[in-house]
């Protein structure tokens, strides 16, 4: 399987990164199966960063394999126990210690601004999940562990030139 990782510099030995910002899926090495969205991910992280570059690196993820030796969560969709999760690692909880790898849906700024109508208790988890179900959502691989690591192989990078409009 080809995924995908957004950064301004290429990334060639992913690391599991500690991050200062309470992420959906915790701590970890983000990657995506859409270019679209590692694109999003690269432009982003140039505009955090202030600086010049966009790249897509591209990897292998030998998940079939992995699936037989390493312990993966997978959310098909993003439903109740998704929504429980990705709650409980955005206010702190270490809820994916168990897991080398969690796979699901990635709450873009839209599905952010409905999560947190949900933890201030604006929505039912029922409404949550309705609307949720309209958005345009795309998919995040977190690989939680050096062993997972083990089953994500570096191909090449790209560097994503805006186009512009002249």
């Amino acid at each position: 399987m080809i995924i995908y990782h957004g950064s301004d510099t290429p990334v060639k030995n992913p690391k599991i990164l500690i991050s200062n910002r309470l992420l959906d899926f915790g701590e970890g090495f983000y990657t995506t199966s859409s270019l679209e969205q590692a694109q999003r991910w690269a432009k982003r992280v140039r505009e955090i960063r202030k600086t010049e570059e966009q790249i897509v690196s591209i990897y292998e993820f030998d998940k079939d394999k992995a699936e037989k030796i390493i312990k993966i969560i997978n959310f098909d969709s993003p439903g109740h126990e998704w929504l429980q999760f990705v709650t409980a690692c955005r206010s702190g909880k270490e809820t994916n210690l168990e897991y080398d790898i969690v796979m699901g849906p990635v709450a873009n700024d839209n599905v952010y601004a409905t999560i947190q109508l949900f933890e201030t208790g604006l929505l039912s988890e029922a409404e949550t999940i309705i609307r949720l179900k309209v958005e345009k959502i795309f998919d995040q691989i977190l690989f939680h562990t050096e062993k997972a690591l083990q089953y994500c192989t570096y191909l090449r990078h790209e560097n994503i030139q805006e186009k512009s409009n002249g």
